[in-house]
């Protein structure tokens, strides 16, 4: 299988599956880059796998499903016109002989749902839209502090090895924060440097992976004393030891973050 991250938009990523003759996309915001891919490498477009119904993950799906004819698989509880299979919590998604794991994580939005496959050539694949960023998580733009935790926590109890394919190349934003609020956290120093230099090189940060997100990702370490203790400087009404209440101020901070 090819993995490959289609940039789109000022800073998306379309992922592209492939196994050489048939693909799927995942959060086709903009059908050009997904046709001119399939164009450029002969493949067939057989799947399309949607996370939620913002406008630039939907964008391109109606023109590539008219010329294609690819199956498309979305949420079950998001505004997404059909024809749709919708998926939740427990469903299954097929495509390429693989089978993803649907998971329901709202939080940047009511009905926002991941794909998750245990074993794509060797190692998991997660596509989690506007979930789980490295070193950051999505804006609640309409779900609250504590679903957007229990998503996160769903998502870091997945296999370290698992790669993380979201959907927007935000790392060194995030990262940034990231060391403002742990500075002392070698490894998000190394990683920092590490992404600086993929960019320098014009060259995508992603996938990352769980493992390394559970060390570097504020979001993911509400629950370490140090992120706790930053976060109560940053707001001294939180109590350090309710994670929930940590994570919505860590989140109102990232938000004001500049």
């Amino acid at each position: 299988m090819h993995l490959l991250p289609l940039p789109a938009f000022a800073d998306n990523y379309i992922w592209m599956l492939h196994d050489g003759r048939q693909a799927l996309a995942v959060d086709p915001g903009d059908a050009a880059p997904v046709a001119q891919t399939l164009e450029r490498l002969g493949l067939q477009l057989q799947a399309l796998l949607i996370t939620h119904h913002h406008a630039d993950h939907v964008g391109g799906v109606d023109a590539l499903r008219a010329t294609t004819g690819a199956i498309v698989h979305g949420p079950a509880r998001e505004r997404i016109a059909p024809p749709l299979e919708r998926l939740a919590q427990g469903d299954t998604a097929h495509a390429l002989g693989l089978r993803f794991a649907v998971i329901d994580v709202p939080g940047h939005t009511a009905g926002h749902i991941a794909y998750y496959c245990p074993q794509v050539d060797a190692a998991p694949l997660l596509f989690c839209g506007d979930t789980l960023f490295s070193g950051g998580c999505g804006r609640l733009f309409e779900g609250t502090p504590a679903q957007m935790l229990d998503s996160l926590d769903r998502l870091a109890a997945l296999p370290g090895d698992t790669r993380v394919c979201c959907t927007h190349e935000y790392t060194l934003a995030n990262l940034k924060f990231a060391c403002a609020v742990e500075p002392g956290n070698a490894a998000l120093l190394d990683y920092s440097r590490h992404c600086a230099a993929l960019r320098a090189q014009h060259q995508p940060t992603l996938p990352s992976c769980i493992a390394l997100e559970r060390e570097i990702n504020p979001f993911l370490r509400v629950r370490q004393a140090a992120v706790a203790q930053a976060v109560q400087g940053y707001d001294a009404r939180v109590q350090r030891d309710d994670a929930v209440a940590v994570f919505a101020a860590l989140r109102e901070w990232k938000n004001d973050f500049r």
